[in-house]
């Protein structure tokens, strides 16, 4: 039996990106290795902070239409302490995020066997929540501009923009996820009562979509309401979805509360497929302990099962994810999740584990 062959992207970009990256990729080829079911062939792409300090650009000319080429994007994580956060923000994620219409973003949250939540009296099934995120528009579109720099009254503004084909892709995307998932039950957050307008569009485009899923179960929470439910009440939550700003902060929450921002992967899909998806652990560069060995790369492992799940190899994705579970609980955890485990040790845990697949 013939195997597809999946073209991947891969930008390590800045700080730790590239050492988790590099493991993403052995444990990947591993897998292909293994089960012989699938290939990967994968494409570096040295975009950084050191480009654009070199350059002065982090994507070349034409850079995005090779990208365009590839059936899937591994992406690390951009960020320097000397460019300003904006600057590689706008300059390499989101200059490929909003191009490429990826304006899903989709951020699974559980507790790993082995791993513990902050909250002690949680169970592994309390925090099986799958956060969809507006990715294109909303808080992070990009919209407003500075006068009057450096006189008293200065002037910046921001401008968040809603439209309504915005707003109705992604609902109908979250109560689509929401249908598939068991408990069929969705969280729509807000913050309605003082944004007057683009949330009060928002919620109106989530009543009409909601008529089209009579099957799912609906509420709706404000967003600063929203964290204290998500921290007391976390067995009442399943799949949420709020707007590009509300949902980046619940998602780093969500994370912290299932363990650590070290293990929580994102998915940016173009849910209509003309473009390739990019998929990226959501722990930043983190240049504190870039270079020491340190960095977790259980989230680089989960973004690379979700990366196989949108190819359509979802045993695969199983697969891997069930063996980067055994290896948390054997103990082999890096320091962020109580353990002394190096990158390299929970790489190599996660391979031999994959090894094993050959003989079941």
């Amino acid at each position: 039996m013939s195997s597809k062959t999946y073209s991947i992207a891969a930008i390590p970009a800045d700080g730790i990106g590239p050492e988790v990256i590099a493991a993403g990729i052995t444990a990947l080829n591993a897998l292909a290795d293994t089960l012989q079911t699938f290939k990967l062939e994968f494409t570096n792409y040295d975009w950084s902070s050191d480009t654009y300090k070199q350059t002065g650009k982090y994507i070349p000319d034409g850079g995005l239409d090779a990208l365009k080429k590839h059936d899937a994007i591994l992406f690390g994580a951009v960020g320097a302490p000397d460019v300003p956060d904006h600057v590689s923000l706008w300059g390499l994620r989101l200059a490929i995020c909003q191009p490429f219409q990826q304006y899903a973003n989709v951020r699974p949250t559980k507790i790993f066997r082995g791993t513990e939540s902050p909250l002690r009296r949680c169970s592994t099934g309390d925090l099986d929540w799958v956060i969809v995120r507006e990715n294109s528009e909303g808080e992070y579109a990009g919209q407003g501009g500075r006068s009057h720099r450096g006189k008293p009254w200065e002037i910046a503004t921001e401008t968040a923009i809603f439209s309504r084909h915005g707003v109705e892709r992604i609902m109908r995307f979250a109560f689509e996820t929401a249908r598939k998932r068991p408990r069929k039950l969705l969280t729509v957050v807000t913050k309605s009562n003082a944004q007057r307008n683009g949330m009060v569009l928002w919620d109106e485009v989530a009543k009409d979509v909601s008529l089209e899923f009579p099957d799912v179960t609906v509420d709706k929470m404000l967003v600063d309401a929203m964290t204290a439910r998500m921290v007391l009440k976390p067995e009442t939550l399943d799949t949420i979805v709020a707007s590009n700003l509300h949902a980046d902060i619940l998602s780093d929450l969500a994370a912290a509360l299932a363990g650590s921002i070290g293990i929580a992967p994102t998915s940016n899909l173009d849910p209509t497929r003309e473009n390739p998806s990019m998929f990226e652990p959501i722990h930043g560069s983190a240049f504190d302990i870039t270079g020491l060995g340190v960095a977790n790369p259980v989230a680089t492992f989960w973004t690379a099962a979700e990366m196989l799940a949108w190819l359509g190899e979802e045993d695969a994705s199983k697969q891997l994810l069930e063996c980067v579970e055994k290896v948390c609980e054997q103990g082999v955890l890096t320091q962020d999740l109580g353990g002394k485990a190096t990158t390299q040790q929970v790489t190599d845990a996660v391979v031999a584990e994959i090894r094993k697949l050959s003989t079941q």
